[in-house]
């Protein structure tokens, strides 16, 4: 059996950087060391459209966890040999008889192509000189194959370039997009619910590296909360490498607002004062702007007023990348991404506490200005951010 101990790495948008390309590779590949961090060995070099991580064991295994880098559209355990036709065709043969049994167990028939690259033009044979040498060495030995160019299951790839040639037959998909710190740094309010982690995944596929923001209302509510918040920020931490969590003690804040402001307007104050409290955190750890899970008309604080009346509160730009979203599309991506389970525990969160009977629905920044009034802001905001657990999670 042979020894996958390379994988070949795929990548689309940074293809078309120009001048900044190798800012963005440079990035791709700082990324992939941490995230195989634990591979003996593991190196990567960058050729032209694709990067090549080799290492000391068998890395068809970690293929997968490669394939959560975002800037990585795709992803094939390759195996590696020198620039010798023979060579190349023993290793197909191994190749696709790999496949027939970890992916195709069982099948009569099984539609199949031999795709082959040569960018290096020195290799003595042609593409199809050397894809018919190895159809003549494959095609005997396993009668299933069945021929199918255009709707082919099993793709035998293999890529001749400058000093090596490497063998595949599998490709594991990408999330593309781009890698995760070349756009700075943004922070995600993260609520229990489903939507803040869909929104902070969309924001770090565009290359953004998320800090996370969480507002804690003990003893209104009770410790499960925290650990169901600080699960939602390890599972969304997976796709980046290094995450941070502030847990704001809100309850304080909140008691202010339920003894000196008009009730109808406590989700919205609630809201505001987030929005000051994440701003100044944002600062302090050089975040750009706030991302939120909002979407529109969902609940009555995301109608067009109270979403304004809220954001003008702020002090940073406020991203929503899920703003034009129903709840369906956000529950499949929850879902796809690994979110969804934790995100519907029945646990309450802080938005619950002292909840009034009658929300204001369309609330002006001027009526939420008035409503605060009695508040002292000043001080209960920095209270909630000096009283701040910072809680960070190991790289992967």
């Amino acid at each position: 059996m042979s020894n996958q101990n390379s994988l070949v790495i795929r990548y689309g948008e940074l293809g078309l950087k120009g001048g900044n390309r190798n800012t963005f590779e440079h990035a791709l590949c700082d990324n992939l060391k941490v995230a195989l961090k634990d591979v003996p060995g593991f190196k990567t070099s960058r050729q032209r459209g694709r990067i090549t991580c080799n290492a000391d064991i068998d890395l068809a295994p970690f293929a997968e966890r490669a394939s959560k880098v975002f800037g990585i559209t795709s992803v094939s355990p390759a195996t590696t040999t020198y620039l010798d036709a023979d060579l190349i065709v023993a290793r197909t043969i191994e190749c696709v008889g790999e496949a027939l049994i970890n992916d195709f167990a069982g099948r009569d028939e099984v539609p199949f192509r031999i795709t082959v690259k040569r960018a290096n033009k020195q290799f003595p044979l042609r593409s199809r000189e050397l894809t018919q040498k190895i159809a003549e060495a494959v095609l005997p030995l396993h009668p299933q194959l069945k021929v199918n160019l255009q709707n082919a299951e099993l793709n035998l790839e293999v890529d001749i370039r400058e000093e090596l040639a490497s063998v595949f037959a599998r490709r594991h998909k990408g999330y593309g997009g781009l890698p995760v710190g070349s756009m700075g740094r943004g922070m995600c309010l993260l609520s229990g619910g489903i939507d803040s982690p869909v929104a902070a995944w969309m924001c770090m596929k565009r290359g953004m590296r998320m800090e996370f923001i969480s507002f804690y209302s003990f003893p209104h509510v009770g410790p499960q909360t925290r650990e169901k918040i600080i699960r939602l920020a390890e599972k969304i931490g997976e796709y980046q490498p290094r995450t941070i969590l502030h847990m704001i003690p809100f309850a304080p804040y909140q008691e202010a607002i339920r003894d000196n402001c008009p009730a109808s307007y406590r989700t919205v104050l609630y809201r505001r004062a987030m929005q000051r409290i994440a701003t100044a955190m944002a600062k302090r750890n050089r975040c750009k702007a706030l991302i939120t899970g909002e979407s529109l008309g969902q609940v009555a604080s995301q109608t067009m007023q109270n979403i304004a009346a809220i954001e003008d509160a702020s002090g940073l730009p406020v991203l929503r990348p899920l703003i034009g979203m129903d709840k369906t599309e956000a529950i499949e991506l929850a879902k796809r991404i690994g979110t969804f389970e934790l995100s519907i525990q029945p646990v309450p969160d802080c938005c619950t506490v002292f909840q009034p009977e009658s929300p204001v629905i369309h609330g002006s920044a001027e009526e939420a200005q008035l409503a605060e009034a009695d508040l002292d802001i000043a001080n209960l905001t920095y209270a909630a951010v000096i009283g701040a657990e910072k809680l960070e999670f190991p790289e992967r």
